[in-house]
């Protein structure tokens, strides 16, 4: 007897069994498309560079003692308070994006100022590429940081684009961007 999924219920991208609430994923490198997958289709996919699918790994880490000033914050011009960054293989470079009302949004970095934060920051020197980054949230005080998978940053556009109201995103967006981030803070090593 097959059991039908609930119309609601995701199912894996690949092999279609349904999932549940909490399960892996994967990115497609070329399209930076996060697939919804299963515990046995998300072992078939490494981490290696040349894979056209990566796994995306599910730590999260609270980043306490990472150190950014102001003025490079300024230097890395970023027009919103809230970013991350990752090495694409596909780019072949450190990539920033934020959250919009129409999406994932890339800013155009200064790397050599991104140099000098790496310097200042050994843990970011072991980030997986393509699939793993760091959330920079400046929107509240104090700033914070962590080191997420990216399907956590592409979740966070979706809120964003999501709630976004006129044109500041409203109040409603800000709630949501407040709640994400106290929500990594609770998941996080």
């Amino acid at each position: 007897m097959k059991i039908r999924p609930k119309p609601d219920a995701e199912s894996c991208d690949f092999c279609k069994v349904v999932l549940p609430e909490t399960h892996q994923h994967v990115i497609n490198i070329a399209t930076r498309t996060v697939e919804c997958v299963c515990d046995p289709c998300a072992v078939l996919f490494p981490s290696e560079r040349s894979a056209k699918y990566k796994r995306i790994p599910r730590i999260i880490r609270a980043l306490p003692e990472f150190r950014m000033t102001d003025e490079q914050w300024e230097r890395l011009v970023i027009p919103i308070g809230i970013v991350f960054l990752y090495h694409s293989s596909r780019q072949s470079r450190l990539v920033g994006l934020y959250p919009s009302p129409a999406g994932a949004v890339e800013s155009e970095l200064d790397l050599s100022v991104w140099d000098e934060i790496e310097k200042e920051n050994p843990c970011l020197g072991s980030l997986e590429t393509d699939v793993e980054g760091v959330l920079i949230d400046r929107t509240r005080n104090p700033h914070e940081y962590f080191r997420v998978p990216i399907d956590e940053c592409f979740r966070l556009v979706g809120m964003v684009r999501i709630e976004w109201r006129g044109f500041t995103g409203g109040p409603g967006v800000r709630n949501q961007i407040s709640q994400f981030v106290d929500s990594l803070k609770q998941r996080s090593r």
